[in-house]
């Protein structure tokens, strides 16, 4: 338990991020297993309307500190590869 008043107030906003960081995490995890799921079908017209916005959703989490840059761009990197490879069959 927090002593001073100021740890209370810490510990409140911690709360309170992690409540935001959370859903932030959930929205790209949910982003990228449909994309994962329409390249594992090999849809490549879904694929193809799927990639702008899951890079959007990564794009939109570094924003907002909830993912790292360079996690984000490994993401998208290898998420375009599998897309384009998809639509080039």
């Amino acid at each position: 338990m927090p002593n001073h008043k100021s740890a209370e107030k810490r510990m409140r906003q911690n709360e309170r991020r992690k409540k935001i960081n959370r859903g932030n995490r959930s929205r790209v995890r949910t982003a990228i297993k449909g994309l994962r799921s329409a390249l594992g079908t090999g849809d490549a017209k879904q694929v193809k309307e799927l990639l702008p916005g899951t890079i959007s959703t990564i794009d939109k989490a570094v924003q907002n500190g909830a993912l790292h840059k360079n996690a984000a761009a490994r993401y998208k990197s290898r998420l375009t590869a599998h897309a384009n490879a998809a639509s080039s069959k």
